[in-house]
């Protein structure tokens, strides 16, 4: 049994890590695209690095990216940044691509 036991205890133990990784990619990926709208709403580095902290914050409201998204094109769009949902929504997908390659090469 004991050959059993640590076999599910592996498996636990690799499946709290790749969730432990992927909360980890999530919230690099909102940072950057915190970022990325920051940019677009011209803002200054200090508030950039605040509203960035405010996106990842913002993903903890519900399950899903759709808390992410409608604080960004909501405020995007109050600063005046003609945008639509679909641009917002590519743009978490390139963060969330530029996430993973930073993890993987371990920038």
């Amino acid at each position: 049994m004991t050959g059993f036991d640590d076999r599910e205890r592996a498996f636990e133990n690799q499946f709290a890590r790749d969730a432990d990784l992927q909360f980890r990619i999530v919230a690099r990926r909102n940072r950057l695209v915190g970022e990325w709208a920051a940019d677009k709403m011209g803002l200054t580095a200090e508030e950039s690095d605040a509203y960035a902290k405010a996106v990842v914050q913002a993903d903890f409201e519900e399950a899903g990216d759709e808390d992410v998204i409608r604080k960004l094109l909501g405020d995007l769009l109050s600063a005046g940044v003609e945008i639509d949902e679909a641009a917002v929504r590519a743009a978490l997908d390139a963060k969330g691509v530029e996430a993973r390659r930073q993890f993987i090469e371990g920038v």
